[in-house]
């Protein structure tokens, strides 16, 4: 990418967070050069202790014995009961139906 690629030029807009005294503040920031953008390395390189702790694994975390996904009909009035407590309702199930099994003391 040359110099001439990389010069935009920005202003300030309102809405974004930040005010015009906040804006005007680093505005005064000096305009990389060539030798600047040669120089320049990934922020992972750079940091790489910092990157791996920052770094967010995706999905579900793992666990040793994951649940296992079935179908299974129940009446409309126990599905609304469980619901109606709330977030986390079909865990609340689960422990129901753990406890009816005796896997839980």
């Amino acid at each position: 990418m040359t110099a001439k690629k990389r010069e935009v030029q920005v202003q300030f807009t309102e809405g974004r967070g930040y005010s015009q005294q906040d804006w005007d503040e680093v505005s005064d920031n000096p305009e990389w050069t060539e030798e600047d953008f040669k120089k320049a390395r990934p922020f992972a390189e750079v940091f790489p202790e910092f990157a791996e702790s920052i770094r967010r694994a995706r999905g579900r975390p793992a666990v040793e014995q994951p649940k296992r996904q079935i179908s299974l009909r129940l009446d409309p009035e126990v599905i609304d009961a469980f619901k109606a407590t709330g977030k986390g309702w079909q865990g609340r199930i689960n422990d129901a139906l753990r406890k009816a099994a005796k896997l839980d003391p």
